[in-house]
């Protein structure tokens, strides 16, 4: 799905997949953040007879009207205050989403799905 937005020479369309990049980008550069993952996620479909889809993807993007709503899944490093990782990816998120496309972001969800200790692949519950 596209953002579409209208501009006094024409029109702006966003991809969804631009937003995750750059949400993506955002969640490298903060501390305490070892990677993303998978989100375990319902994806959100406008069928309510349809069968539920847990989502793959570690960034989702909702869109209404002219804001967006953010979901990002991370594990984090062990040994960080998870709280304070979260409020910097929180804010760097909407931060960057909103200065490189102009699009309000009314809420950035912080997903934590596992801690990464040293040596050890990922724990996710």
């Amino acid at each position: 799905m596209n953002i579409e937005q209208n501009q006094p020479n024409g029109s702006l369309k966003i991809s969804q997949d631009v937003i995750a990049a750059i949400a993506k980008y955002a969640a490298d550069e903060i501390d305490g953040i070892h990677c993303l993952t998978a989100s375990r996620l319902p994806i959100k479909n406008l069928n309510k007879n349809s069968i539920k889809k847990i989502s793959t993807k570690p960034v989702l993007i909702n869109m209404n009207d002219d804001s967006a709503i953010i979901d990002i899944s991370v594990i984090v490093k062990a040994g960080c205050k998870i709280r304070a990782v979260a409020e910097d990816l929180q804010k760097a998120v909407k931060d960057a989403v909103q200065t490189m496309c102009g699009i309000t972001v009314t809420k950035v969800n912080v997903h934590v799905e596992g801690i990464h200790f040293e040596g050890e692949k990922a724990l996710a519950e």
